[in-house]
């Protein structure tokens, strides 16, 4: 699962593909002990921004004040880099105390996690919204901590919609139709951003895909080459043969295509609720509106998506020091900020009662009730979320499905 409340405050671009450099772990992460006597907690985290770094650095700044004998080394990858970084520490023996990603079904099924309830106090575990918590849940036993939400929509440059002579759909038909008339203005101009590349085609697809009522399967059963995904899979097609989106979509990053968005060149793109502070950073003058995620009938949906905590158990001795570092991190006054800075939704009813007057958060909050979530706890998902990133950009140039037979062999090999 990188996604400001302080927009024009602090510069985002949400899931960055650069790379934060920060020093590696340096050693078993079963060494608990500091040269001092400290014990030391190493954590893995994913960049969301080009902030990302230094609010982790704010945030353990303001730990290790309160906790002196707790040492933590910290590190940040791009997402692209994240999940193989990990699964090759672990191999290696040397996985993170801690650890901030998405997918983490296989973990728990290699017994390599804390139940949550183990590394958090009865206050912290209480204060999360209790539909985040249940969707980090396996067999009913919570091992990951709900961290930061997000929702998407749809983001409409007013101006060059203006300009085509249409306006904001609410249905597939009308989105081709907009997007259509909006590349037709020439000039540079794509009507419809359309993200296939690797940094995140398995969002691109759920848009799609679930928009025409298709899923992704639950927490038993992955279920991609099915009639009801071909659906989605089909509209994309008709999106790309109909120009109505940019050139080469098969292989284009959500990242620096919305950077593209900000700028004016494209007419509409699914955004998260950073993009709102990419807009206020990079071009506030831009007149854009936020609507609700066209899907094939008009009906009510959006992406939901939530990253996690986990605490790898390792030796075991470090469990009290997790706990302390966990119920530090989601009080609010340290969290709040945290998850401002970043531009995400709180998974804590502490949060969210802070931020409940922000008004720019409005857009996203009110299509959250219609959200549907990854079957994260499915321990396939990690493969299929995989298979979507190296594969789903074929749809370009092969037949719809043939790309949902691949990715679901990929997934059924595990």
């Amino acid at each position: 699962m990188k996604k400001s409340l302080r927009y024009g405050a602090v510069a985002l671009a949400v899931v960055a593909t650069l790379s934060l450099a920060s020093c590696g772990f340096g050693g078993s992460s079963g060494d608990s002990e500091g040269g001092d006597g400290s014990t030391t907690l190493d954590l893995l985290v994913p960049s969301y921004s080009d902030g990302t770094k230094a609010n982790w650095e704010t945030v353990i700044e303001g730990f290790k004040k309160a906790n002196p004998d707790i040492d933590v080394k910290l590190e940040v990858q791009s997402w692209d880099n994240l999940e193989k970084v990990v699964s090759t520490k672990i191999q290696a023996g040397e996985a993170p105390d801690i650890y901030n990603g998405g997918p983490f079904a296989g973990f728990v099924g290699d017994e390599l996690l804390y139940p949550t309830e183990d590394v958090v106090s009865e206050e912290t575990y209480a204060d999360f919204q209790e539909s985040f918590l249940k969707n980090a849940e396996i067999d009913g036993t919570a091992y990951a901590l709900p961290m930061i939400a997000s929702a998407r929509a749809l983001f409409v440059n007013n101006a060059l919609l203006e300009q085509a002579g249409v306006e904001a759909p609410t249905n597939w038909d009308e989105l081709l139709d907009a997007a259509t008339k909006v590349s037709a203005l020439g000039g540079g101009v794509a009507g419809y951003g359309m993200p296939l590349g690797s940094e995140e085609a398995q969002a691109e697809a759920a848009v799609w895909l679930w928009g025409g009522g298709g899923s992704f399967g639950d927490a038993s059963e992955i279920t991609i080459d099915t009639p009801e995904n071909l659906v989605g899979a089909e509209q994309i097609k008709k999106m790309i043969d109909a120009g109505a989106t940019q050139a080469d979509p098969g292989s284009t990053q959500r990242s620096p295509l919305m950077d593209i968005f900000v700028q004016g060149k494209i007419g509409m793109q699914v955004g998260l609720p950073p993009t709102v502070g990419q807009i206020a950073e990079g071009n506030p003058d831009l007149d854009y509106s936020i609507v609700p995620i066209p899907t094939k009938d008009g009906s009510p949906f959006t992406l939901g998506v939530m990253d996690q905590l986990m605490a790898f158990e390792n030796d075991g001795d470090k469990q009290e020091a997790i706990t302390k570092f966990f119920d530090y991190f989601y009080s609010a006054d340290v969290y709040v900020p945290w998850v401002q800075a970043e531009g995400f939704l709180p998974v804590t009813k502490s949060g969210a009662e802070q931020l409940s007057g922000e008004e720019a958060l409005k857009p996203f909050l009110d299509v959250l009730p219609d959200a549907q979530f990854y079957p994260s706890t499915n321990p396939k998902w990690s493969a299929a979320d995989g298979a979507f990133k190296s594969l789903f950009g074929q749809l370009q140039s092969k037949p719809a499905q043939d790309v949902l037979t691949e990715i679901q062999a990929q997934v059924d090999a595990g």
